[in-house]
């Protein structure tokens, strides 16, 4: 019995030991399972190494004279948790908040409510654009709230209390542009475009775009290492650094001052004349850089409204339109080049009207028994300039405008730049056709297409391609020039160029463009007025040209072009009494900024009435739209998207014409510039305001590159805004 209840005791002794044992052996797992989980899953306590981003910057863009025209800088966004903020503190917290943010108290309050009315009690952003200097007293006065006891405890879900405060976080960089909207549409705008959350603009038009490959930031930058208790990087031997890498400045060739007076003479002219729009350009004809490109129609990149949309592409090179007779020198160029007339050949002009064969005649303005090529140019004759185009071919006729630039992008550096269109060989092999592109109708071109052309002469017969930019640099002070698209062309021998050169100082000396001359210096160019097209139809409006040159004694050459869209004071529609007067005072404004040096021994003083800036309104002018709200870019987008043109009809209709008039070639003249050609009137009319449709080129990964070509360094100096001159506002 004994041994019974001894071995039964042994057995009650094993299993308690083995019970005992299995519950060690669990509580052993449940340890070791506890310290692998707390090593391998992220814990939220305070790593030993933290890491400092710098974020890279956007390339700004500098002028000539080296001011700031567009350059980037950092945003924040403010963010701070409802709940944390004390009930009776709450106003305080507003008040503060938006004297130190310069948001009013009435908007930073809808941010705390919710639709219902109700407050809020997570996360609330009370702004998202805040600049730098912004956010520097904005993390002063986070300080300085807790200080005061603004902020209350939050218990969070695992139990554990936490104050939140007022939190500036870095969240983008943001496109500047402190002179509003000087050399717009030239600058461009910018869009926005999200990178790991980091927003950071992109270019949509002008030189934001073109060169948004090289001005884009480039590489960031960052400093790793161990952080001491307040959380500041140990610099050690192990600590890391990589130095950021911005994108690279464009410098331009064009000077702010000169830029700025160009831009306040074009506005009052435009008040003058009542038009549209106003286009001027002036470049050294020997090297292409730009000194002014300016229009009237401007906006400030940086608050784009509704009423700027029309504005927002450049015209320069996006706008394609009938020249009218400003093509005749580029005509009787190609005529010389070919050995088919000489400046002493003579031509009949009929009296003013010469008919081609029973339904078809060309008049002239001016009546003439017979004009030589000079007198067919200075007298702009269309009669005589059409004989001139008789004696190309066809090939040789449209060959010849394609040397000059026509119907190919002219290489102006700016986001778009139009090809423009002339008619087919096989229209030009017939003399109508020929004719009537021979005075500049029948074929569309740009502002910038003709710029280029009339360098060629004032330049031995050479077009040279505008160039805005003149180099690129970087942060090192390392000097970069791209290779423009489209170079240079020999449009004409040089003995062809000086022989349309002199003819156009006749021009300016006999002709239309009399208003042009300016004592002590060399002028020369040529008028255009041409009518506009609307739905197939010329209607009563015009675009008036002069594109020349103006140079000294001293070796300096400038071309000079003037568009006027739609004048619409009385009699001012004529070129020599819109584009020209706009020529003579971009001529005043280079003489006056020393650009160009009259012989002293020519000169003389103007009259008291050649004003340069004549801003007394010849009719009542339509006032703008009043609308300041802003837009979004989709709506930009959508906005330009609805104002394309339609594809542009065959090229089979193009002198299907029931209207076409002359360009005046006497100012004094009342009368409407007469017909130039007449034709039957069941063919349709060609309207130039249509163009080819257009699709915006895409920046693609796998897409070339233009090379950037190392030049000699040079230190340059960036002026800031505070040191400006008034004047130059």
């Amino acid at each position: 019995m004994s041994k019974e209840i001894q071995n039964r005791a042994i057995h009650q002794r094993k299993y308690k030991i083995t019970v005992l044992f299995l519950l060690l052996v669990l509580a052993m797992s449940i340890f070791i399972f506890s310290i692998l989980s707390t090593v391998s899953s992220e814990r939220k306590i305070p790593s030993h190494n933290t890491i400092l981003h710098d974020r890279s910057f956007r390339g700004a863009i500098i002028s000539k004279d080296h001011y700031t025209l567009s350059n980037s800088q950092k945003t924040y966004q403010a963010v701070i948790r409802g709940a944390s903020i004390k009930p009776n503190k709450r106003k305080l917290f507003i008040k503060l908040f938006s004297i130190y943010s310069g948001i009013s108290e009435k908007e930073i309050l809808k941010k705390f409510k919710n639709k219902k009315g109700k407050m809020v009690q997570g996360n609330i952003i009370l702004s998202r654009t805040i600049p730098s200097s912004t956010a520097m007293q904005l993390k002063s006065l986070a300080y300085k709230l807790r200080k005061m006891k603004v902020f209350q405890s939050i218990k969070t879900r695992s139990g554990i209390e936490v104050v939140y405060g007022l939190d500036i976080i870095e969240n983008g960089e943001s496109r500047r542009f402190p002179l509003k909207d000087i050399l717009s549409p030239v600058l461009g705008y910018v869009g926005k475009k999200n990178d790991a959350n980091y927003i950071r603009p992109q270019g949509k038009k002008g030189l934001e775009r073109n060169y948004e490959t090289h001005i884009t930031s480039k590489k960031d930058g960052f400093f790793k290492g161990k952080r001491d208790v307040l959380g500041a990087v140990i610099h050690d031997k192990n600590s890391m650094k990589q130095n950021r890498v911005d994108g690279l400045d464009l410098h331009l060739n064009i000077p702010l001052a000169f830029q700025r007076r160009v831009e306040m003479m074009i506005d009052t002219m435009k008040k003058t004349l009542i038009a549209d729009e106003i286009l001027v350009g002036v470049m050294e004809s020997n090297t292409g850089k730009v000194l002014a490109l300016a229009s009237s129609e401007r906006y400030n990149p940086a608050h784009i409204r509704q009423k700027d949309i029309p504005a927002l592409n450049p015209k320069f090179s996006e706008y394609p339109h009938e020249a009218g007779s400003v093509i005749k020198p580029l005509t009787l160029a190609i005529a010389f080049d070919k050995t088919k007339v000489k400046p002493n050949t003579w031509f009949s002009t009929y009296n003013g009207e010469m008919e081609i064969g029973e339904k078809h005649k060309i008049t002239d303005d001016e009546k003439f028994e017979s004009l030589d090529t000079t007198g067919i140019i200075v007298h702009s004759s269309n009669i005589g300039i059409s004989q001139v185009s008789w004696r190309l071919t066809g090939e040789q006729f449209r060959e010849g405008l394609i040397k000059f630039g026509l119907a190919k992008p002219s290489g102006l550096d700016l986001s778009r730049d139009l090809p423009g269109r002339l008619k087919p060989l096989h229209l030009l092999k017939h003399k109508i056709h020929r004719a009537n592109s021979s005075y500049g109708y029948g074929m569309l071109v740009t502002f910038s297409q003709l710029f280029k052309a009339y360098s060629a002469f004032n330049n031995n017969g050479v077009a040279v391609t505008p160039r805005i930019v003149n180099y690129l640099a970087d942060k090192k002070g390392n000097h970069y020039t791209l290779d423009p698209k489209v170079g240079n062309l020999k449009a004409i021998s040089k003995k062809s160029a000086n022989q349309i050169h002199d003819i156009l100082v006749e021009v300016v000396q006999k002709g239309t463009g009399e208003k042009a001359q300016y004592p002590g210096l060399e002028i020369g160019g040529k008028t255009g007025t041409a009518h506009i097209a609307k739905k197939g139809r010329y209607v009563r409006e015009y675009h008036s040209s002069f594109y020349g040159f103006a140079n000294d004694k001293k070796g300096n050459k400038y071309t000079i072009g003037v568009l006027v869209v739609r004048a619409k004071a009385k009699y001012k529609y004529f070129a020599s009494e819109s584009a020209v007067p706009i020529f003579r005072n971009l001529v005043q404004i280079l003489v006056e900024e020393q650009y160009l040096k009259p012989d002293p021994k020519k000169a003389k003083k103007a009259e008291q009435n050649e004003m340069i800036y004549d801003d007394t309104p010849q009719a009542e002018i339509v006032e703008e739209s009043t609308e300041e709200d802003m837009i979004t870019q989709e709506e930009i987008d959508q906005a330009i998207e609805t104002e394309k043109v339609k594809k542009s009809q065959s090229v089979k209709s193009l002198f299907n014409l029931e209207e076409k008039t002359k360009e005046p070639v006497k100012s004094k003249s009342k009368e409407e510039p007469k017909v130039r050609i007449e034709i039957q009137e069941s063919l349709e009319p060609y309207e130039p305001d249509t163009e080819p449709e257009y699709q915006e080129p895409m920046m693609e990964e796998n897409q070339p590159v233009p090379v950037l070509k190392k030049s000699k360094s040079q230190p340059q100096q960036n002026i800031p805004m505070g040191d400006m001159e008034e004047d130059l506002f």
